[in-house]
């Protein structure tokens, strides 16, 4: 096994947390986000007036969960598609967290960031 330079764990360490905080406030506002608009358009409800930003809220944090998993993927040398499945997986009700969880095993085991 080789053995990975220290600066470059704790680099990858903390692209890997970035990402991880990222990955689970983008899920759980693109869940809030899903709630209301089926409360708005499926169940007809009138939602108060501060609800119409739960949808730019989401947009926010997912700019910032696409940043992280581009600094990830820089830092970790992923290839084209692992960017892509983890960039969309912050458009997908609950795929972010599974995806981060994948991602969190992987990176983990590849930089050794559990020794």
């Amino acid at each position: 096994m080789t053995t990975i330079h220290p600066e470059r764990k704790k680099s990858v360490r903390q692209a890997l947390t970035w990402f991880s905080i990222a990955a689970w406030i983008t899920g759980v506002w693109l869940l809030v986000l899903v709630v209301r608009m089926i409360c708005e358009y499926l169940l007809g409800m009138d939602i108060p007036t501060w609800a119409h930003y739960i949808g730019q809220v989401h947009g926010l944090f997912y700019m910032v969960y696409l940043v992280t998993t581009l600094n990830l993927g820089v830092k970790a040398r992923w290839e084209p598609v692992k960017w892509v499945v983890t960039a969309l997986a912050g458009t997908i009700p609950f795929l972010s967290f599974f995806v981060e969880h994948w991602r969190r095993k992987e990176v983990t085991a590849a930089f050794q960031l559990d020794q």
